[in-house]
């Protein structure tokens, strides 16, 4: 099996474009600054990361690590007069108000087989109050990505195939430079917005083996999400995520959550065509840990395997949570 799949890995890394990967993230709603830099500090200051072993117990499968950090200069007041800020931002500063700019970091790394890829982000994000519960925001990142392909642990049916040659040859590698936008209106209980990564399709900087040029390409994102208490102890977040570009079409995402006390989340989701997934967490003050187990379907459904992802994200603002009452903070 394994040298089934790594050598139609062969076969796409030498026609080129088709070597294109998308990441997914079942955790989507966690980490939305991946995806669009307007919600660069969406949630406040916040170190953030997650581990995906995507297909458990199949050899070279795809494994993915994510880290970032974030600062809202909102919450620079906070700290230097040592104030909590509330939830609702009742008896304590605003954040809304008295920040505009958030700042991000972001590293993530994914490996699958013979191919390596790295990834680092540095996005800044702004926000204008529309009115007291609305804000448009907007966001812009410079984006650096790296390919490896390691040809020593490529095998294919013909070694002495013409067109292996360079490929089987030793290490090839590409990068670039690049750029996202995105724009996006929040409130309390919404957030629903567009972002376009990977504009210049690489021509802004680019270095390498040139047959790995076409495996970048533009993506364009839309996501939403809602959240309401529907008792005064349980509440309701439903987020969607619908990605596409020229080469991989389309892939549309959604999950539902149950809320408890504003500490318990418990949900599911469906990736279309792919997979679906269950999803349960906790908050514990500042500290966000959660779990989600993929199962694959229709297309995914020749990979029997299921995926782990595990997450973990912490405020850097102490934080003062109702237990719900009438306002959900998870998202």
């Amino acid at each position: 099996m394994k040298k089934y799949i790594i050598a139609i890995a062969a076969i796409i890394a030498a026609l080129g474009a088709q070597a294109q990967s998308r990441k997914h993230i079942a955790n989507f709603s966690l980490f939305q600054q991946y995806y669009n830099p307007a919600l660069t500090g969406y949630e406040g200051s916040m170190v953030k990361t997650f581990y995906r072993n995507q297909w458990t117990g199949f050899e070279d499968a795809p494994k993915t690590i994510f880290a970032s950090g974030e600062l809202d200069l909102a919450d620079l007041a906070a700290w230097k007069h040592d104030d909590v800020l509330k939830s609702r931002q009742e008896n304590g500063y605003s954040r809304e108000s008295v920040g505009k700019h958030a700042f991000g970091l972001a590293i993530l790394h994914d490996q699958f087989g013979p191919f390596g890829e790295s990834q680092v982000f540095l996005s800044y994000g702004s926000r204008v109050r529309l009115s007291e519960g609305t804000s448009l925001r907007w966001g812009s990142a410079l984006t650096y990505s790296a390919t490896r392909l390691d040809g020593s642990r490529l095998t294919v049916d013909q070694e002495n195939d013409s067109q292996y040659q360079d490929v089987l040859a030793g290490n090839s590698r590409f990068s670039k430079l690049d750029l996202n936008l995105g724009l996006m209106l929040t409130g309390e209980k919404f957030y629903a917005g567009y972002a376009m990564q990977g504009i210049t399709q690489g021509s802004l900087v680019t270095t390498g083996d040139d047959y790995l040029n076409d495996t970048y390409t533009r993506l364009h994102v839309v996501q939403a999400g809602y959240r309401t208490a529907l008792t005064e102890q349980v509440g309701l977040v439903v987020n969607g995520i619908y990605q596409y570009d020229d080469k991989l079409k389309e892939t549309m995402e959604g999950q539902v959550k149950a809320v408890y006390q504003n500490m318990f989340w418990i949900g599911g989701g469906y990736r279309k065509d792919l997979a679906y997934t269950v999803n349960a967490g906790v908050r514990l003050s500042q500290l966000k840990l959660g779990y989600v187990y993929e199962t694959p379907t229709d297309d995914a459904n020749s990979i029997n395997q299921s995926t782990n992802e595990i997450m973990l994200t912490y405020n850097l603002v102490a934080m003062k949570f109702p237990k719900l009452s009438r306002h959900v903070t998870i998202w």
